[in-house]
């Protein structure tokens, strides 16, 4: 290979020209390429652990949305049991019978028990708790707690219980000195009529199948043998709100040991680079992921230990800086040949940009040997040609992918609106009410609501309407209205309803979204209808005349948890109709940004009592085709939904 370094004759350039030209374009490398090495070596060991923390981020996810799954399946367990302890207050014995239904419902409910306050039952002595648990599957024989000795009345849970406001997680527990895991519970005031708090009902979950799940990442350079340590193995752990382990690959530490003592920060400069921090848990250098269990006050973790992306990191900045040796070396042997390459014409330079422009973009180029400007105008024409075949290619693609997401946005309307009454009329049997509904999204799914069903001769309604538009205001609204039908079904008070229906909205509402909300619930026997209005547009009556409902000024739903809202009622005549709708038709607005407006609402409304067409369908109908002629083709700024019951009266 010594040729290679001969000086050779370069035919019509001077004969160092070549040299000179390489060995500069070799320094200037090597000095523009100094830095990028290092950035090239910081930032892939940053883009290897930004990955290896995006894969755990979802093994993470995973983990919390089981655990969720099951925490809110207690807590809603323990929410709709309360009010049959409360209406069974009277009744002491049947309080054996709920918490053994529960238990029996409740698969991974580990024991369930009512502490009563002191004295409640005199005749159940000066404590009763009737208690239900779980062991090995098999649900045992219900008792009095009291009667093995728990005096749980001086106990600081019972006490931070009793005067608690709702329900909450408590501090976990072992159960007794040969319990391996913890046990977690869920307690919630029980209030008698005049709202004094007379008991505590209490879930408890033990966390043993979490702990016996989770496996532990080793390394096959260590076995079961050594002595633990996180440098060699990832694992997960779980902590309450106070750092206390629930969790924990060292069964030692479970209940017993806070984490602020094992985990401590140490800046790095590639983890720092992508937003990232690494740990150093008990003396060795990790990565920690955590994310927060939803509507507890646990935190999951998983530890990564570095050692895992060490090899990656160094690997690649290994082959980086030989591909850029092996440039270099290139650069030397064929850089002075180039130079001697000749300048094709001109012309078909051209004509091949011509065909270019034609759009194909897959044309050759003709090889130039020139390297003055005609060289420098063939590479940019290159460059653009790559850079028109990757546009296209990109596309390509987004048009593909846009197509895509459309797709999934009308299965998810079409989800969202098979949630919603469909058939019309709803009840054919029925000659005492006709009702008729109608939702149109302004995007390809929404936030507004509406719903009914009939349960003991009592029509139960609702609309709604949430802040935003999209995806998120469409998971809200689907929540909102699974939340008033099962809130409904144990309750007929629109004030209960929405009260309920509001702290369940409000707790863990990161997002700050909330919705006006209407519920109504109108006695099918004697037309009187009571309701609670949450920052909702105000109904319209339409039958002796046309009318606003009366309304209290309360806010939305999910603002405040504990707002106290107020409850109305008001006769139904007989073949009046209860119009309700959203602020996308009062706000509906056309090329100039002017509103539909509440009064166009009454003349509709006025226009059709007076023909006695205020049928419901025929209502809605003749509102939608005035709204749409005052928009004309302007484009639809917001959900419209618009809901009609018509009280015919008590037919004999």
């Amino acid at each position: 290979m010594l040729h290679f370094f001969k000086k050779k004759p370069i035919t019509g350039y001077p004969r160092s020209f070549a040299k000179r030209l390489t060995w500069r374009i070799m320094l200037r490398m090597i000095i523009i390429m100094i830095l990028p090495v290092y950035l090239l070596f910081q930032l892939t060991y940053g883009i290897v652990t930004t990955g290896g923390l995006e894969i755990a981020d979802r093994l993470l996810s995973g983990e919390i949305e089981e655990i969720r799954r099951i925490t809110s399946d207690l807590y809603t367990a323990t929410t709709n049991t309360a009010p049959f302890v409360e209406e069974n207050l009277d009744k002491p014995d049947r309080m054996y019978d709920i918490i053994n239904r529960m238990l029996k419902l409740n698969p991974y409910m580990r024991s369930c028990s009512i502490y009563f306050v002191e004295g409640y039952y005199p005749q159940k002595g000066r404590l009763f708790a009737p208690y239900a648990q779980r062991r090995d599957s098999i649900i045992m024989e219900s008792q009095n707690a009291c009667d093995q000795g728990n005096d749980y009345v001086n106990a600081e849970w019972f006490k931070e219980a009793i005067s608690s406001e709702s329900g909450y997680w408590a501090k976990p527990f072992l159960d007794n000195d040969s319990a391996q895991s913890p046990l977690v519970s869920y307690l919630m005031p029980i209030r008698d009529k005049k709202q004094r708090t007379v008991a505590v009902i209490g879930v408890d979950l033990s966390l043993e199948w979490l702990n016996e799940k989770i496996q532990f990442m080793k390394t096959s350079s260590r076995n079961d043998t050594e002595e633990w340590s996180a440098e060699y193995q990832g694992y997960y752990y779980m902590t309450d709100s106070a750092g206390t382990f629930l969790v924990h690959p060292d069964a030692k530490r479970l209940v017993r040991k806070s984490v602020q003592p094992s985990v401590t920060k140490n800046s790095y400069f590639a983890f720092n680079l992508f937003g990232k921090n690494e740990m150093v848990v008990d003396g060795e250098n990790v990565l920690v992921c955590s994310q927060d269990v939803k509507y507890t006050n646990w935190t999951m973790s998983i530890v990564i230990p570095t050692i895992y992306f060490d090899f990656f990191g160094y690997s690649i900045a290994g082959i980086a800086i030989a591909s850029i040796l092996i440039g270099l070396l290139v650069v030397y042997f064929f850089g002075r040949r180039s130079v001697k390459k000749a300048v094709k014409p001109l012309s078909q330079l051209a004509t091949s940009a011509n065909e270019v422009a034609k759009g194909n973009f897959q044309t050759v180029l003709p090889p130039l040997k020139s390297h003055d400007e005609i060289h420098k105008l063939r590479d940019s024409f290159e460059q653009m040609q790559r850079s028109l075949v990757k546009y296209t290619n990109e596309l390509r693609a987004t048009t593909a992918q846009k197509a895509s997401i459309e797709s999934e946005l009308k299965i998810a309307h079409d989800i969202q609106m098979s949630m919603l009454p469909k058939t019309f009329p709803p009840f054919p049997e029925r000659h005492d009410i006709d009702i008729y509904g109608t939702l149109k999204s302004a995007k390809g799914v929404g936030g507004d609501l509406f719903d009914f069903y009939i349960r003991e001769e009592m029509l139960f309604f609702c609309i709604g309407d949430v802040s935003g538009k999209g995806v998120p205001a469409s998971l809200f609204m689907a929540v909102t209205r699974s939340l008033f039908r099962n809130i409904s079904a144990h309750v007929s008070e629109p004030l209960a309803i929405v009260s309920t229906l509001n702290k369940a909205m409000t707790e863990g509402n990161d997002t700050n979204m909330f919705v006006t909300f209407f519920v109504g619930v109108l006695d099918l026997a004697t037309g009187l209808m009571r309701y609670c209005n949450a920052g909702h547009d105000v109904p319209l009556l339409v039958g002796r005349g046309v009318g606003s409902l009366p309304c209290e000024p309360n806010l939305p739903i999910g603002i405040i948890s504990d707002f106290q809202y107020t409850q109305q009622t008001v006769m139904i005549d007989p073949q009046t109709t209860v119009f309700l709708f959203t602020d996308g038709l009062n706000e509906a607005e056309d090329r100039r940004h002017a509103q539909f407006g509440d009064l166009r609402i009454w003349n509709v409304a006025k226009r059709m009592l007076e023909e006695n067409r205020h049928q419901p369908q025929t209502l809605i109908e003749e509102m939608t085709a005035s709204v749409q002629g005052f928009v004309g083709d302007a484009e639809q700024s917001d959900d419209l939904t618009m809901l009609a019951i018509q009280y015919k009266g008590i037919l004999n």
